[in-house]
């Protein structure tokens, strides 16, 4: 069959997305999505920083240790959690004591002991994000860390300054421009936020998981092939 000519309609697409409540509705998921990962990622990766600042026996062998998740493969991170939040054979539910998979939580259906639990799937990625991203923070974190000279913790302590008041206004100014950084940078990744979701829960209409950027996926290339739509 001949496909039909294409048809100019000029703004029209941007007039209907503006008017699209369920558009809308993915916009703010992804933007729940962003706000919840960056904020832990940053949290996470600042306490991870200043643990391995120190030098102690085997930091090193730690340190590679927390950076193998983000030299992994989001979609093999995606199937790999998703392996690990099975209700049935999954071991994360063991972890946390529920022993019947009747009882346990099923995350990435929003159920808990067969009951909806509205949320629940969306945290279930997030965790994932984190535990692969938050070491992306630690690196940038850290080497704000090791630059900032010791004469200032030494001067601080010369005027008995306590470790909250070092903290305070020695540490935290001097990693505020990295911290911004880091804070851009998952920011950005996070709103095209992709494969990692895809792999574990696949998004569809409807679902909390669906990000912005899985249902310009659809629009474009999974039947609809709406290029028109999704290029706007």
């Amino acid at each position: 069959v001949t496909p039909a000519a294409p048809v100019w309609v000029g703004f029209q697409n941007f007039v209907n997305i503006l008017n699209d409540e369920q558009l809308w509705q993915y916009f703010a998921t992804t933007g729940r999505f962003a706000v919840m990962t960056v904020g832990l990622e940053l949290i996470l990766g600042f306490a991870l920083a200043m643990l391995v600042r120190e030098k102690f026996w085997g930091s090193g062998f730690v340190t590679t240790l927390i950076l193998i998740p983000m030299m992994l493969s989001p979609v093999v991170v995606g199937l790999f959690w998703k392996l690990m939040y099975n209700p049935t054979f999954g071991y994360l539910n063991f972890l946390l004591g529920f022993d019947r998979p009747n009882l346990a939580p099923d995350w990435l259906a929003s159920r808990f002991a067969g009951q909806p639990m509205p949320g629940l799937a969306l945290w279930a990625v997030v965790i994932a994000d984190v535990w692969m991203w938050a070491p992306f923070v630690m690196l940038l974190v850290l080497s704000g860390l090791k630059a900032i000279p010791d004469y200032l913790y030494e001067a601080a302590v010369i005027d008995r300054a306590s470790s909250w008041f070092q903290f305070w206004r020695i540490t935290l100014p001097q990693v505020a421009p990295l911290m911004l950084i880091a804070i851009l940078f998952r920011t950005i990744e996070a709103f095209k936020s992709f494969d990692l979701v895809m792999g574990m829960t696949g998004g569809g209409p409807g679902d909390q998981t669906e990000l912005i950027a899985i249902d310009l996926y659809r629009m474009a290339f999974q039947g609809q092939f709406q290029t028109g739509r999704s290029s706007a």
